[in-house]
């Protein structure tokens, strides 16, 4: 078993949650509610503002210069590809890019992001590569479960199409073996450092669908 293998290993019970979450069943039953897409999609958008300046931490601290390429690149995909995906989706439901970036972040969407920023910056390099990597690997798996059902609705039919894409699908690889790679010159308390981090963003990928779905607002 490989590293990143053992990794997916220890959150298969969260992966389990995602894939029966309404949220991720309703994407393919088309069971769900249009507003609750948006305000995903626009929070989706806010959150991938500060994953690409942790992607850009990242690269700077990356020990060989792939990794740096690799990061750059997707620091800036992180941008433009899914200002693309999302603008198409803004552009329908008639939200203009001021009136995205204006929106409030939800609150589970400021102790991601502001846990991911703070790893990045704080922490070593493999370690934030163990905070970073369950956004690519856990996408990329949900967009392959997905895809084999499809969806009714266009607008999800779309976003599934994204994450189960040969595009994508490369980019996690590259991340994966990188995480592999990386990990053969850890010692076993770094290992166990990385593993906690994807454990913990882990969580977080379920709380922001869940965010989602539960249309989350701040109580004070």
């Amino acid at each position: 078993m490989t590293f990143s293998q053992a990794l997916f290993h220890r959150i298969e019970d969260i992966y389990a949650r995602i894939l029966a979450h309404p949220f991720v069943n309703g994407l393919t039953d088309g069971s769900l509610a249009q507003e609750a897409f948006r305000f995903y999609a626009v929070q989706d958008a806010l959150y991938l503002r500060e994953f690409s300046r942790g992607l850009s931490i990242l690269a700077a601290k990356a020990p060989e210069e792939d990794a740096a390429i690799l990061f750059n690149d997707s620091a800036k995909n992180a941008i433009v590809v899914e200002r693309a995906l999302h603008g198409s989706f803004f552009e329908q439901w008639g939200l203009s890019s001021e009136k995205v970036l204006a929106t409030p972040m939800a609150p589970n969407n400021v102790l991601y992001t502001s846990y991911l920023l703070r790893i990045a910056y704080e922490r070593p390099f493999h370690e934030g590569l163990g905070a970073f990597l369950p956004c690519y690997w856990i996408y990329w798996e949900v967009g392959k479960a997905l895809v084999r059902q499809g969806s009714p609705v266009p607008v999800y039919q779309q976003w599934i199409q994204t994450y189960a894409s040969d595009a994508f699908a490369g980019t996690v690889r590259r991340v994966l073996a990188l995480t592999d790679r990386v990990a053969e010159a850890l010692t076993e308390a770094q290992r166990n450092r990385v593993t906690e981090h994807f454990v913990m963003a882990s969580r977080f990928e379920y709380m922001f669908w869940d965010m989602g779905y539960r249309l989350q607002s701040w109580d004070i």
